[in-house]
């Protein structure tokens, strides 16, 4: 099975440079400056889970490209999912699959409408990683994850096949008969997560130890349960206890990779994580949530003016 990984970044290279380990037939989809870092340094991971060095990984830009691939694991930045699209064109065969590594919902719309939603599953990740200056990955937690699903549910050979190939690779695969039910679940706790820590320009730790934090905490986290619920995707009780001990841990360090790249200047996914949730809340109140992507387009605002 041949799997092109489009990015070799914080996501599609952990995933990928595990599965190339394990013999997998991967290629890495990049841009130019990607492949001349990758040339240079080699893909390069540090992880508790052990330390991976490719010193000439496979990689491949998208205008030499020739011939489809049979998986393509999709794991770009949503605001940059356009220009993804574009570049798995020439990747794209009549029986390829793509399995998504995004957050929220609104990607699932933007594939099916470009290449046809038989061809896309859904997909779900758990991992906490980012890019050194280097560009070596840095994975920053315990848990590595990787989940995919058919859509809506159900089991299929081509499911059975993945499962198949991104097994025993170094991390935990996980097929779902029930994966937009797990993809609205991890949207509800990364939008609470997202909302509270940017809002606050804080760690889960520090936002408790203020005045009302643990009440702001509460409240988005319930706005975000009651979105879901209108869509017809209520939080299971083991997704919404899991989503409450990591919300409310005194003295927790955690805080979104969002406010990550606020820190630091960079682009978010703020209309994806948070503004398309609003956008689907009905008759759902959310003024905290909409407050909190309030906050989120002032930074873009300010971040556009330069």
């Amino acid at each position: 099975m041949r799997i092109l990984v489009v990015g070799a970044g914080a996501i599609g290279g952990y995933f990928g440079a595990r599965l190339l380990q394990a013999g997998r037939d991967v290629t890495f989809l990049v841009r130019a400056r990607r492949a001349a870092q990758l040339a240079e340094h080699g893909l390069r991971v540090k992880s508790q889970q052990g330390d991976l060095h490719i010193a000439k990984p496979p990689i491949v830009l998208s205008e030499q490209i020739r011939e489809p691939y049979d998986v393509v694991l999709l794991s770009c930045k949503a605001y940059d999912l356009d220009s993804a699209m574009d570049a798995i064109a020439p990747a794209m065969g009549p029986d390829t699959v793509i399995v998504p590594m995004l957050n929220g919902m609104r990607h699932l719309d933007q594939l099916d409408a470009r290449f046809g939603a038989a061809r896309v599953m859904g997909g779900r990740c758990m991992i906490s990683s980012t890019l050194d200056e280097q560009g070596t990955i840095l994975h920053l937690s315990a848990f590595h994850v990787l989940s995919f699903g058919e859509r809506p549910a159900g089991n299929t050979p081509r499911a059975q096949a993945l499962a198949e190939a991104f097994g025993n690779a170094g991390f935990d695969v996980q097929r779902s008969d029930a994966m937009l039910h797990d993809m609205w679940e991890k949207w509800f706790f990364l939008a609470t997560l997202a909302a509270s820590t940017c809002l606050m320009r804080a760690t889960v730790g520090d936002i408790l130890a203020a005045p009302r934090g643990r009440e702001t905490i509460d409240a988005l986290l319930q706005e975000c349960a009651s979105i879901a619920v209108a869509n017809g995707y209520p939080v299971r009780d083991p997704a919404l206890q899991q989503a409450r001990n990591t919300l409310f841990a005194d003295g927790s360090p955690l805080m979104a990779s969002m406010l990550r790249d606020v820190e630091r200047g960079a682009a978010i996914e703020s209309d994806q994580i948070v503004g398309d949730l609003i956008a689907r809340r009905g008759s759902v109140a959310a003024p905290t949530l909409t407050l909190a992507l309030t906050n989120l387009k002032a930074y873009e605002a300010r971040r556009a003016r330069g």
